[in-house]
């Protein structure tokens, strides 16, 4: 996939998810605005932003030089004199990695000093572009909110910090006290409990509005009944996802 349309409320959501559908970072895409959002009034006349965005050609793999300067003789004289020698060396990514991580919990921490938060510890764990940062507070609660819906939104944010840092794409997941697992065993409950309504009552359910991830939970946990089936409707942040009993 090398182009991507994408929809959502305001033109910076929509290019935020076209960057994390393509694992790109900003960078590296030429963003073509189709059009811009208008929120409307009272719900009335509102108009989502659509962009196109575009992975670049990748340049020729330029590798950086780093000076390095050789021994010359005791005296040197213009005659003696050669000119310094470039060692090239590979671009250090590991540390290019850790500001990145390093800035997206500098960028946490002050939003939780925002939020009368200030006992706020940050443990990180990577594997690859996979890096989990797990929250510790005794005001855990607020960070995680109604729903986890304060933790998604503090997610989403950091996944924006992190790759605005990364000279690569960066998959970030933040929790709170093994929220993200107690959350999907809920999810996985829930998905049985309304596959089994739906095939009772011989109806569609819908489920309320729910980030991505939380409905490939969902798309996942029931991927192996033959009575039912998963759809996802609508357009982000307001996608759904609903269960059709097959007859």
């Amino acid at each position: 996939m090398n182009q991507i349309t994408q929809t959502g409320t305001t033109t910076e959501e929509a290019i935020s998810a076209a960057l994390a559908k393509l694992e790109t970072t900003r960078d590296q895409v030429t963003i073509n605005v189709l059009t811009e959002g208008k929120k409307g009034f009272l719900g009335f006349g509102s108009k989502l932003a659509e962009v196109q965005v575009t992975l670049n050609e990748a340049p020729p793999v330029v590798q950086e030089a780093e000076t390095v300067s050789v021994e010359t003789v005791e005296t040197p004289t213009e005659e003696t004199i050669e000119p310094l020698q470039e060692k090239v060396v590979l671009k250090n990514v590991e540390s290019t990695l850790d500001e990145a991580v390093a800035e997206t919990k500098a960028y946490i921490t002050l939003i939780a000093k925002e939020m009368k938060i200030d006992d706020l510890t940050i443990h990180t764990e990577q594997n690859g572009k996979y890096v989990t940062l797990r929250l510790e507070s005794k005001k855990a609660a607020v960070l995680i909110g109604k729903r986890g819906q304060t933790l998604n939104a503090l997610q989403q944010l950091s996944q924006l910090v992190a790759n605005k840092y990364a000279n690569q794409f960066l998959m970030i997941q933040l929790d709170v006290e093994n929220y993200r697992e107690r959350r999907q065993e809920s999810l996985e409950q829930l998905a049985e409990r309304m596959a089994d309504k739906a095939i009772r009552t011989g109806k569609k359910v819908e489920f309320e509005p729910m980030p991505s991830y939380e409905r490939k939970v969902i798309h996942n946990a029931l991927s192996r009944r033959l009575d039912i089936e998963t759809v996802s409707i609508g357009t982000d942040p307001n996608r759904y996802l609903v269960i059709e009993p097959l007859k």
